[in-house]
């Protein structure tokens, strides 16, 4: 056993660490739990509100009911509802002159009495713009003031103290999601709108990838004809490197695939490539996908059915490129 300087042994350490990091989870997630049991009209009430706004989205939080009061404001930005952050000292001094009439105030406090937002309160009733309060008490003046309260609080913090935010911000946070994605799903939003919101980084390579973005055409996509030999078509995986060659009819369609592993079995077997035509050692019925399919759906295929390389054909069969896995590497789609 390990012994910490002085010999005490760190066991006892772990084993602390370990069940104050199980009771935190616990607790956070107990507090998401028990929010299910607290949504009611006033929910669905903050939900059609959001969804009639003819203007912005406006999140506001201090401290620790910031941050998240920022990341609900991104979720909300990045899933079809336009919203951003305001710092609420910032818009006491000038900031809250970016609010219209036609936009909705999120504001966040756990104890609903944050001074910096109670401050800003009369100048939103003055504006006639709605405010729509997430806090852990029902009964403060926040929650009152507010055209629509919605209850994100704790019933205790995981801190020992339970004193430091934290099961409370976690519930915040959770309902926060649950706000957007009802809208996302009320508004229909697609997976090319997120995506259009997401152009850069793995998620929009991921959504705006397309097959026929990252294949390969013309001579760079190996090929031959069915009255070709075996060794023509080694010659030809050699050529391409792409570890396979796509095999044709008369018509340009797709009736096969001749891969490396087709010939090294056919080299176990001692075939001789040299008479053996490729319709005799090519592997029919090949895995095909369309130019407009997304990259990410050929990466499923190719590791549903254990392949390195699709054939990319149209309606008809008739071969339009190839793509294999470096391809997807190199998009950076995996």
């Amino acid at each position: 056993m390990k012994t910490a300087p002085g010999g005490a042994s760190r066991a006892p350490q772990e084993s602390a660490a370990l069940a104050m990091a199980r009771e935190v989870l616990e607790i956070e997630a107990k507090a998401v739990s028990d929010l299910i049991g607290r949504l009611d009209h006033r929910f669905t009430e903050a939900v059609e509100l959001l969804l009639n706004c003819r203007g912005r989205v406006v999140v506001s939080g201090i401290g620790k009911s910031g941050h998240i009061a920022r990341k609900i404001a991104s979720t909300l930005a990045s899933t079809g509802t336009p919203a951003f952050f305001v710092h609420p000292a910032e818009a006491s001094h000038g900031d809250l002159g970016m609010v219209a009439r036609e936009d909705i105030f999120i504001a966040l406090s756990n104890s609903g009495e944050t001074s910096e937002l109670l401050a800003i309160v009369p100048v939103l009733k003055r504006q006639s713009a709605k405010l729509v309060a997430l806090t852990g008490n029902p009964q403060s003046t926040l929650a009152k003031e507010a055209d629509i309260h919605l209850y994100a609080g704790a019933e205790k913090e995981a801190c020992p103290l339970n004193l430091a935010p934290t099961a409370s911000t976690t519930a915040a946070l959770a309902l926060g999601d649950a706000l957007a994605v009802a809208l996302m799903q009320a508004k229909g939003f697609t997976r090319d709108e997120f995506a259009a919101s997401h152009p850069g980084g793995a998620l929009g390579r991921k959504l705006l990838t397309h097959v026929r973005d990252v294949m390969r055409t013309g001579k760079e996509a190996p090929r031959m004809g069915h009255t070709a030999t075996g060794m023509d078509g080694m010659l030809e995986i050699s050529r391409g490197r792409m570890g396979m060659t796509a095999v044709l009819d008369d018509h340009g369609r797709v009736i096969g695939i001749f891969t490396d592993g087709d010939l090294r079995r056919s080299l176990e077997k001692g075939v001789e490539l040299r008479s053996a035509r490729i319709t005799e050692v090519m592997t029919h019925g090949p895995r095909t996908i369309g130019p407009d399919k997304l990259a990410v759906e050929a990466v499923e295929i190719m590791e549903r059915f254990k392949v390195n390389q699709l054939l990319v054909v149209d309606p008809d069969q008739k071969l339009l490129g190839a793509l294999n896995m470096h391809d997807l590497f190199r998009a950076k789609v995996i």
